[in-house]
């Protein structure tokens, strides 16, 4: 008995969050079909212009604008930031640097410099155990 192999696809909001555009700056064709894995790796490996144009001018998905700002998403909400946000956006709260943000950064900060003291920590214990 041959078994077929069946290909893999997924919804254009998994492949959007993939490749890290916003869904509903997409093309109408791309927000309507579904998209295969060997789609995706080609869209990865050498986008269309339209999908470098999101990625350089957006609008950005939460994910991305936490991450160009040095927040966490929960740091975007609580900064009142809902809405996707494009790259001169984010260009122009990191000039105006609002209480929120310079809050929400040292928070983050605090948040990597206790993450890796406990890796830290954790790494001298299995030592230890060794």
């Amino acid at each position: 008995m041959t078994q077929h192999q069946s290909t893999q696809t997924m919804k254009p909001a998994t492949a959007a969050k993939k490749l890290g555009v916003y869904l509903d700056a997409t093309p109408a064709d791309f927000r309507e079909g579904v998209v295969s894995r060997a789609e995706l790796n080609s869209l990865q490996s050498d986008p269309p212009q339209w999908l470098r144009d999101l990625r350089r001018d957006g609008p950005h998905p939460r994910p991305v604008v936490a991450a160009k700002l040095g927040v966490s998403i929960a740091g975007l909400a609580r900064g009142g930031v809902t809405e996707a946000l494009t790259t001169e956006q984010i260009e122009a709260l990191k000039e105006q640097r609002p209480e929120w943000l310079e809050r929400e950064r040292a928070t983050q900060a605090e948040v990597r410099k206790e993450t890796a003291r406990l890796k830290k920590r954790d790494a001298e214990r299995a030592a230890q155990e060794d």
